[in-house]
């Protein structure tokens, strides 16, 4: 079992920042306030990240380790259970905007909130998408592989993000996805 006492001073303290940033945003979590609910001190903080940049970098790319693994496992095992891409998608997205702690994509969230001053949340935003877009370029059908088409649905997800994020989760939007990437197939 682990706990708070068995991880590294640098595991508490971005896992504090992942779920404080995700939860309340970057600029209204203050380093104080990290600092506590890691349980490290000022200095042991500030050996680890000189700067709140340096912590919402390797905020960014813990989540994406973490997110991208989860989709990845979670999309594979909606198409092992006899699904199809039009049906996985949905159905994966539907497990992520159940939970009590969805606050819609924080790579979208983190970009909208620090791109003009830390230009490098784009650059990794860029790539996170990227990555999401290989996910389910791995997926497609023979005939429909390819980097358009994975960007297509990609944008269909993402778009479905936001539209949960803004409280639309139900069976619609759930839906609509569906019928989306079912219809982009066809073509």
């Amino acid at each position: 079992m682990t706990t708070a006492d068995s991880r590294s001073a640098r595991e508490r303290i971005i896992d504090t920042a992942h779920r404080l940033f995700y939860q309340d945003g970057i600029r209204a979590t203050g380093i104080d306030r990290i600092i506590k609910q890691a349980g490290v001190t000022k200095v042991t903080f500030y050996r680890h990240f000189p700067a709140k940049n340096d912590l919402i970098l390797a905020f960014l790319r813990y989540r994406h380790e973490r997110w991208i693994a989860w989709f990845r496992e979670t999309l594979a095992r909606e198409m092992a259970n006899g699904g199809t891409l039009p049906q996985a998608l949905p159905a994966t997205l539907a497990q992520w905007f159940a939970t009590a702690d969805f606050r819609g994509c924080a790579f979208i969230n983190t970009a909208v909130e620090m791109a003009d001053s830390l230009p490098e949340t784009l650059v990794q935003a860029r790539e996170h998408k990227q990555d999401m877009m290989r996910e389910i370029a791995a997926f497609l059908p023979d005939d429909r592989q390819g980097a358009r088409e994975a960007h297509k649905l990609a944008l269909l997800v993402d778009g479905a993000i936001v539209m949960a994020q803004r409280g639309e989760k139900g069976a619609e939007v759930l839906s609509l996805l569906r019928e989306c990437v079912a219809d982009s197939l066809k073509r």
